[in-house]
């Protein structure tokens, strides 16, 4: 049956359906419910205390949900961090680094008074120099008695000298370095200012005291000689001294002693003697003594016999045994000694030489 205002046999079909149809749209969910601001009192209510029939509720209180509020704590804290940590430690720019001085290298050839002596055995030849008593290789070049300065650490002076004495190694006592044209080893130890320096150095070689290959490594011209025996000897000293309180120096002083033989010659060939005699001064910032990179800023280089034709700025190219020269003129120069030769070529002294 149909409902009082539907006609009798029900609602046509296909027609609205009335009062129900009219008000589908409209959802009284619960959240709606509990928002109304006004609330009817039940019947009970009603009859009990006479009340009206309906009742005010109390206005909602609205607030942040738990997650919104740890979220905006949160940010506080960490903005609140930043500006401390910001007065505390305010950001400064990197100082800039003192430019690196540029190395000044002095390289003078010894030459001969006669022919140069020449032995089958490299022994023997040791056993008749000056270098009778050197020690071999790397040993020859012992880290002195260290302490600490006014500004530096002892382990900060250690790290200076050790510095110093690998690239004295790997650019004197390196058989590739000494003949095979390698010159890695020794560019790895240099501080990163003075890379281009060396590049122009080995790329362009020149005797203008800048770019001359022989004062940053020793390296012998590998048509003319060879080694006839890798115990190279050597005997020198290192000292360390402050030279400011953002400076290390190490200065080295050493002689090392090669024996030579003709490229490609037997085994058994004659071979002699080729003295270099390396004063060599270095510098070493706070970043050098952590990164173990060293500064070369002077160079100062003793070697013979050559000839003071030959130009011995890029390769040292050495006469061998039998083989003589003119005297280069000046006074005779001891590399074994230890004054410093002001010559651009001198005379080695017939003490230098094995007494063969």
């Amino acid at each position: 049956m149909g409902g009082p205002g539907d006609p009798p046999e029900g609602a046509p079909e296909g027609a609205p359906g009335g009062a129900e149809d009219e008000y589908r749209s409209v959802v009284f969910d619960e959240s709606f419910v509990r928002a109304a601001r006004l609330q009817e009192y039940s019947a009970h209510e009603r009859m009990t205390d006479h009340t009206p029939a309906v009742r005010r509720r109390p206005a909602l209180h609205r607030g942040l949900s738990r997650q919104a509020l740890v979220l905006v704590v949160l940010i506080a804290l960490a903005f609140g961090t930043a500006v401390y940590m910001g007065v505390r430690n305010p950001y400064r720019a990197p100082e800039a680094r003192p430019p690196v001085e540029p190395l000044r290298a002095t390289v003078v050839p010894l030459v001969p008074t006669g022919k140069v002596p020449g032995a089958t055995g490299a022994g023997y030849l040791y056993a008749h120099s000056p270098a009778a008593h050197y020690d071999v290789g790397a040993e020859g070049i012992p880290l002195p008695a260290v302490r600490r300065t006014a500004h530096f650490s002892e382990s900060q002076v250690v790290a200076a000298l050790t510095a110093a004495k690998d690239y004295i190694v790997a650019s004197s006592l390196y058989p590739e370095v000494l003949t095979g044209g390698q010159v890695n080893p020794v560019r790895a130890l240099l501080d990163a200012g003075q890379l281009d320096q060396f590049d122009q150095s080995l790329g362009h070689p020149a005797a203008d005291g800048r770019h001359t290959p022989t004062g940053w490594l020793v390296r012998f011209d590998p048509a003319r000689a060879e080694l006839a025996d890798r115990a190279i000897r050597v005997q020198g000293s290192l000292e360390a001294a402050e030279t400011d309180p953002e400076t290390l120096e190490v200065s080295a002083d050493h002689t090392f002693v090669y024996a030579l033989k003709p490229t490609g010659s037997a085994a058994k060939a004659r071979a002699s003697l080729f003295t270099v005699r390396r004063e060599l001064r270095f510098r070493f910032s706070q970043d050098d003594l952590r990164l173990h990179q060293v500064q070369l800023t002077a160079s100062y280089a003793e070697a013979g016999p050559l000839s003071c034709a030959e130009d011995s700025a890029s390769r040292f190219r050495p006469l061998l045994a039998g083989q003589t020269a003119r005297a280069g003129g000046p006074p005779a120069t001891d590399p074994y000694a230890t004054g410093s030769a002001t010559a651009l070529c001198g005379t080695l002294a017939a003490g230098a030489q094995p007494s063969v």
